[in-house]
């Protein structure tokens, strides 16, 4: 329960328009005392580096690649006939492999009619990376994907899929299966740019970084990773990669008056954090802001969501701040020319005696107030905070995106393996949808339609958290469209892609880390967006 308190506007640098702090009756509960080691490590990828080598020698204990089409021919050396391979069964579909014994150890990887795209790339050597799991060192002749797409894109989408597709998590197991990759020769070929190659590299490995360290915070159990936690690891980590840390504390929080944050962090045990990241280059050519939504742990509140197994997915409720933080973690190694500004809304929702209840009205940091409705449309309340908190900065973005596991409604629409997109701003979107094209993760745009804002009203409050049932990833979108004050604003519902429950090419079981690369490709290519805006105002 809160009770509120107001303050003259300005006072002790609170917001003049919403000047309110919330006290909580009694303080906050004692979290239970559950033994976690001290020195448990959320975010194990980044102490795995691989190497990644240009040479046109092969390591003696590697395994090496031969890229096979469908007319069973190869680009390289291949010890077989056409007719071995086919008494063999193997017939150089897509993604089919064959291991070859000896040394070094041949696999052979179908490529179909051949590798046309990054994407193909990617799933050519994610494939070749599964089929050789028992091996440390990999080794890829470019020859073989390279021809129609370049030696820097080929390389970069090679780097990509060995990392990714060679990612499990293990840190809280007691019998490690994954075979660490330690090396990763990319071999160039007479008709290579070698300096192209090494470029790809470079963008490859900061990549894949990013979707791995993504994949690990989404993966990490809520227990052993709370807004606090996360703060105090972001925060020792993120200096390496160029960034600046500021944590807004509970009572930081209670200044600026996110009611909308307090609002779904009154039933918890555990504090809420603001995670402000900053990315600063010399001479920005343009200044982005990226809000994520970091619900570590949702119950659904007080809405409680019903008893079933997706009840352990929603430790993964994190991952739109988990995919900021990350893509932000290879802006540096992609040379972004571009500022950015990061967001991290974290908190987890849990139903308890002081728990937001339906009907409760909360006052937001941009002064409007919310009639909550469904505490288990949660999510939406603390982008809003994040995305009036990126709206005040100075000077303004020229864009904001936010990114979060926001509604059912997109995974029901979508599926499993596409993101929702929302935009306020045609350009804007036209470049979210590019960077999800060129990272392989698929996004489709929604419409953001204004006939839905009706049902959104509310007689007791200025809008409320929930719509109709149908239309639900819509009315989410259009509620946070109500905060961004008139800037250019994309959306990304990452609901349905957030996980996979089996191994596929260079996704791996669990947290896919979606988004972190589609963000890096965005900001690294970004341009201010011109055109109309969407409209804003309730009517």
């Amino acid at each position: 329960m809160f009770l509120a308190k107001r303050l003259a506007p300005g006072v002790g640098g609170a917001h003049p328009l919403s000047a309110q702090i919330f006290l909580r009756f009694g303080g906050y509960p004692k979290a239970m005392n559950v033994i976690i080691d001290a020195k448990f490590d959320p975010v194990p990828s980044l102490s795995q580096e691989t190497e990644v080598l240009v040479s046109t020698t092969a390591p003696a204990e590697a395994a090496v690649a031969v890229f096979v089409n469908s007319c069973l021919e190869s680009a390289g050396e291949l010890a077989y006939s056409s007719a071995e391979l086919a008494a063999a069964g193997f017939k150089g579909s897509k993604g089919e492999t064959l291991i070859v014994p000896g040394t070094p150890a041949r696999v052979l990887v179908g490529v179909g009619k051949g590798v046309k795209s990054a994407a193909a790339a990617r799933n050519a050597v994610a494939a070749f990376t599964r089929a050789a799991a028992k091996y440390s060192e990999l080794a890829l002749p470019m020859q073989g994907i390279t021809n129609e797409i370049g030696s820097a894109a080929a390389a970069q989408a090679a780097t990509e899929g060995a990392l990714l597709a060679r990612y499990a998590y293990e840190a809280l197991k007691t019998k490690k299966q994954l075979v660490q990759l330690t090396s990763l020769t990319l071999m160039p070929h007479e008709c290579c740019c070698v300096d192209g190659i090494k470029r790809g590299v470079k963008r490859g490995q900061a990549l894949a970084r990013a979707a791995k360290l993504a994949r690990d915070l989404g993966n990490t159990p809520p227990r052993h990773l709370g807004a606090e936690k996360l703060a105090d690891v972001v925060a020792a980590f993120a200096p390496k990669f160029g960034l600046e840390v500021e944590v807004y504390d509970l009572a930081k929080i209670e200044q600026l008056g996110l009611g909308g944050l307090l609002g779904v962090n009154a039933g918890s045990a555990y504090e809420p954090r603001v995670i402000k990241l900053s990315y600063a280059p010399e001479n920005p050519k343009a200044n982005v802001s990226l809000v994520g939504k970091g619900i570590m742990y949702d119950s659904g509140g007080i809405s409680l969501k019903p008893s079933d197994a997706s009840h352990c997915s929603m430790k993964m409720d994190m991952m739109g701040a988990g995919a900021v933080v990350s893509a932000m973690t290879a802006l540096q190694d992609l040379e972004s020319e571009v500022a950015v500004t990061g967001w991290l809304m974290c908190t987890d929702n849990m139903p308890s005696g002081t728990a937001t209840k339906l009907g409760d009205v909360l006052t937001m940091r941009s002064g409007k107030t919310v009639e909550v409705r469904n505490t288990d449309a949660e999510g939406r309340l603390v982008l809003a905070d994040g995305i009036a908190l990126a709206a005040e900065q100075d000077p303004r973005p020229d864009a904001i995106v936010d990114v979060a596991t926001l509604t059912g409604a997109a995974l029901m629409a979508l599926g499993e393996e596409t993101t929702a997109l929302f935009a306020n701003n045609d350009e804007l979107a036209a470049q979210l949808a590019a960077a999800g094209e060129k990272a392989d993760e698929t996004t489709w745009r929604l419409p953001l339609d204004l006939r839905f804002k009706e049902s959104m009203k509310s007689s007791v409050a200025d809008i409320t958290n929930l719509g109709p049932r149908a239309g639900g990833a819509i009315t989410a979108a259009l509620f946070l469209n109500e905060f961004v004050d008139g800037i250019a604003w994309g959306h990304l519902d990452i609901a349905g892609p957030m996980e996979t429950d089996k191994n596929k090419l260079w996704k791996s079981e669990g947290s896919t880390g979606v988004a972190a690369r589609t963000l890096a490709e965005f900001v690294s290519a970004f341009t201010k967006p011109q055109g109309d805006i969407t409209g804003t105002e309730l009517e």
